[in-house]
């Protein structure tokens, strides 16, 4: 026996026949999803765009020593702040600042099956991409337009601080190691100015150009005094002008400028001034360092290049409602069709099939 054949020309009698049912079907297929799509609450879409930026680039030491900042990241830096965008400590921060336990209605924080639903559907509200145009583009969903942008704005924020946090603690640590340089050469100057002013009092010397020039100019001014004494027979005045030089020249001589403590000051006076330029020069550079150091670590550059920020939505983004409904309707109906067919499928197999011989047929043969 040949076996029937079967074709999709075929199906239009089969639903014919039970156009009933299968239009009972879709009808309530539509009824049901209606309900369900008029049910479900509406989504807003809010995105940011932005571009990163290599850290370098903002580095407020670089910055101030005349670098530029520089519009554009690399891959690497793409994907450190999507990495960061999409962290655990970011999320929970968020949730905890949008007291989103209590948005989600998940529960009580402290749960970790609360904190689990609310971190899955923060998560599966979040996205971030990479677009073809090396930006990216982070986009958060919610019920609440408001929330929505309020949320990708913060998002983007708390990226850029956890971005600019990454060398910020060894920043911390140039900027001591500045202070301490700083401490050291100020302490360092101090004990050389105290040295250099013991020194100045013990050999009399406040100025080794000015002094020399002074002591020569008297030295020359007495002993012509002393010749011209002595020649003219005048003692008192001969012994006058050699006890005012010898005051000045001798080596226990009472002047306060003396040439004897000159000429053995001269040496380490020239060494402590030296010292103490050398510290000064060092300690303004270092202080200035330091300040600028202080300054650039205080003051925040943005990482990132926001192009757009986040606004509330003007319409939804879903669900589309009618696609629901029509997609319910197609589905029932594809099914019906499916189950009609194999329903006649099976009856006609039945109808077609050979009876099977009874037992008083069976006896009549053998006999």
């Amino acid at each position: 026996m040949s076996e029937s054949s079967y074709s999709l020309l075929g199906l239009w009698p089969i639903i014919n026949r039970w156009k009933k049912l299968v239009l009972a079907a879709v009808v309530l297929a539509a009824i049901l999803s209606t309900a369900v799509a008029l049910m479900l609450p509406n989504i807003y879409r809010s995105t940011a765009v932005f571009f990163p930026t290599n850290p370098e680039s903002t580095d407020p030491d670089r910055l101030v020593d005349g670098g530029k900042l520089e519009l554009g990241g690399r891959s690497e830096d793409l994907d450190r702040i999507i990495t960061i965008g999409q962290s655990q400590p970011v999320a929970e921060q968020l949730i905890r600042e949008f007291d989103l336990f209590k948005h989600y209605k998940a529960g009580a924080p402290g749960d970790d099956a609360a904190e689990n639903a609310v971190l899955n559907e923060f998560s599966s509200n979040l996205k971030i991409v990479h677009n073809e145009r090396d930006a990216i583009e982070l986009t958060f969903e919610d019920r609440d337009k408001q929330l929505a942008a309020r949320l990708a704005n913060r998002l983007v924020q708390v990226i850029d601080s956890m971005n600019q946090q990454l060398t910020l603690e060894n920043r911390r640590n140039v900027l001591g190691l500045y202070k301490q340089r700083f401490d050291f050469l100020r302490n360092e100057f101090e004990q050389s100015r105290q040295r250099l002013v013991q020194a100045r009092r013990r050999y009399g010397i406040y100025g080794l150009e000015q002094q020399g020039r002074y002591m020569a100019r008297e030295i020359i001014t007495l002993e012509s005094k002393l010749h011209q004494a002595e020649g003219s027979g005048n003692t008192a005045q001969a012994a006058g002008a050699r006890r005012a030089l010898q005051a000045l020249t001798g080596p226990g001589g009472s002047n306060t400028i003396n040439l004897e403590r000159y000429v053995q000051g001269t040496d380490s006076m020239g060494l402590f001034v030296a010292r103490l330029n050398d510290l000064q020069e060092r300690l303004v550079k270092a202080r200035g360092e330091y300040e600028t150091a202080d300054l650039t670590l205080q003051g925040k550059i943005s990482s990132l290049y926001i192009v757009q920020k986040a606004y509330p939505a003007t319409r939804k983004s879903k669900p589309v409602r009618w696609l629901i409904v029509a997609g319910s309707m197609l589905i029932t109906l594809a099914v019906a069709v499916v189950l009609v067919t194999l329903l006649e499928l099976y009856e006609r197999s039945r109808r077609s099939a050979p009876p099977r011989p009874t037992e008083a047929t069976t006896g009549t043969a053998g006999s």
